[in-house]
């Protein structure tokens, strides 16, 4: 699942050029102009990830691969311009999945997403905030055709019932999941000075407050998301009926980490745990994946907002 609730003019080349429309093609010599004064007013949530899974195998059937590892990279970055309506969200999204698979395996060793972010958050009321947020883009393997474009999106609101404690609800909607439309819900309760419960998905987790910039917590991570692979992709990996086939790909990731408040922009996440569970998905084929032996992985992030 895409993230419910996470916490990030136009695409990242749309932002660019208006920034670089807002500025003069000359200055008089007299007149001292701030290069940077155009950056100051930006608001915005930035995030670049790296997970390893070491060895891992699954199977289908009596078909068992054996011995390959995962790298899973995320690039975001969202800015949040001020409107009427509310915090307009407005970015782009780069994940790359990249597996160790033997020759011949029927899966493939890339896939990956680009996409943008199109969003809004809004104040119904004192207690109630309400988003919606839309990724359009391509979902695919080693090449972006139009075949492989979708719109993802997520509608969710919170209910603010004191500042200790907040419940969350909302709906996951994406056209090429076997279950196109998933409700979830969720609380966020600091029960003492130094804990919170932070039951959201798809990022669940208990939080300590260590010290001031630094938070200890024992999470997990619930990923999944669809993938269109490539025309002869059945041809090539010796099952035509995953030709041009649909991908759905999930996993859960559990373990301790650590955030780290570097600057009032930055913050560094390290984690470390287990994935007990992982599925590859060709559910309109018939053709499933699913674990067949836990894996050990590393995570480190960069992210923050300004």
């Amino acid at each position: 699942m895409k993230y419910l609730f996470p916490t990030f003019p136009g695409t990242l080349i749309a932002a660019t050029t208006l920034l670089l429309t807002s500025m003069p093609l000359f200055a008089d010599e007299d007149t001292k102009f701030d290069w940077f004064k155009p950056l100051s007013s930006w608001t915005g949530e930035y995030s670049a990830d790296e997970t390893y899974i070491s060895d891992a195998s699954v199977r289908h059937g009596q078909r068992q691969i054996d011995g390959f590892n995962e790298s899973d990279t995320i690039l975001r970055f969202v800015a949040t311009p001020r409107i009427k309506l509310g915090v307009l969200r407005l970015g782009i999204e780069w994940e790359h999945f990249s597996f160790g698979f033997p020759d011949r395996t029927p899966l493939p060793n890339t896939f990956q997403e680009l996409s943008a972010v199109i969003g809004l958050d809004t104040q119904i009321s004192d207690s109630i905030l309400l988003r919606f947020e839309a990724q359009p883009g391509f979902y695919g393997s080693n090449n972006f055709d139009s075949d492989q474009m979708n719109v993802p999106f997520i509608v969710g609101g919170t209910y603010i019932y004191n500042p200790n404690l907040q419940f969350i609800a909302g709906v996951s909607v994406d056209v090429e999941r076997e279950i196109p439309v998933i409700p979830a819900a969720g609380v966020r309760w600091k029960f003492h000075r130094l804990w919170v419960a932070n039951v959201v998905m798809p990022t669940p987790r208990i939080e300590f407050a260590a010290a001031k910039d630094v938070t200890l917590y024992l999470g997990a991570n619930i990923k999944q998301t669809n993938f269109r692979v490539d025309s002869d992709f059945g041809d090539t990996h010796g099952d035509r009926r995953l030709n041009h086939a649909v991908l759905s790909y999930s996993e859960v990731r559990i373990g301790p980490g650590v955030d780290w408040k570097v600057a009032s922009w930055l913050t560094v996440t390290a984690e470390a745990g287990y994935q007990p569970y992982r599925s590859f998905d060709f559910y309109r084929a018939d053709v499933r994946f699913h674990e067949d032996g836990s894996a050990p992985y590393g995570m480190l992030s960069l992210h923050g907002a300004f």
